[in-house]
């Protein structure tokens, strides 16, 4: 699976559009909205190493390996996050959404919700996956109950699965969505968003 053609996903709420080096201003003040940066159980960039970040996932994305989006509000043309397609697997094709976050104003607003729907939608109408997969930090419970909000499964917990920044090491919790689940799924987030029931977010 390539991942090096761009796209832009486009839902009532939200536009992802593709991560450029033009984001960085708008990104570094999401980010430090909140002083994101500080949760020691994910990895927001720090303002001071947005550009840094957003060229590692370019570069990244010209060899297909990732897919990067920003994240901006089509109520206020605000860009509020980034988020990820990575981790393709060719042979069973299935793709991880990852690295994603969003600034404090813009959780619990619909906008995770809708990203998720535009993402799951191409992953598995455009890409033919046969399964999208999230991974989350242990101790992260609040990405975790979103992404089982999503309609998500939990297909078990990697122990020990990798060292972070200040050397301590991490469980990662996976999840996923199966193609066969997809229509379910989509009726699902599309209900919430409908509805506004997405506090989980």
């Amino acid at each position: 699976m390539d991942l090096s053609v761009s796209c832009t996903l486009t839902g009532p709420l939200v536009t992802l559009e593709p991560l450029s080096l033009d984001h960085v201003g708008d990104l570094c003040v999401a980010a430090d909205e909140g002083e994101l940066w500080r949760a020691w159980y994910t990895a927001v960039p720090h303002p001071e190493s947005m550009a840094g970040e957003i060229a590692r996932r370019l570069r990244l994305h010209a060899q297909g390996l990732v897919l990067p989006w920003a994240t901006r509000l089509t109520s206020t043309g605000r860009i509020v996050g980034m988020t990820t397609f990575m981790n393709p697997n060719v042979d069973a094709p299935r793709v991880e959404i990852g690295s994603t976050w969003l600034a404090r104003s813009a959780q619990g607003t619909g906008a995770n919700r809708e990203a998720k729907l535009l993402q799951l939608g191409y992953a598995f109408d455009d890409l033919h996956c046969i399964a999208v997969e999230f991974r989350t930090h242990w101790h992260n419970r609040i990405s975790r109950k979103a992404i089982a909000a999503l309609g998500a499964k939990q297909d078990g917990v990697l122990r020990s699965h990798s060292v972070g920044p200040d050397g301590a090491l991490r469980d990662t919790v996976v999840f996923s969505n199966i193609q066969s689940e997809w229509p379910a799924v989509r009726v699902g987030l599309r209900h919430s968003l409908a509805t506004g029931g997405f506090s989980a977010e």
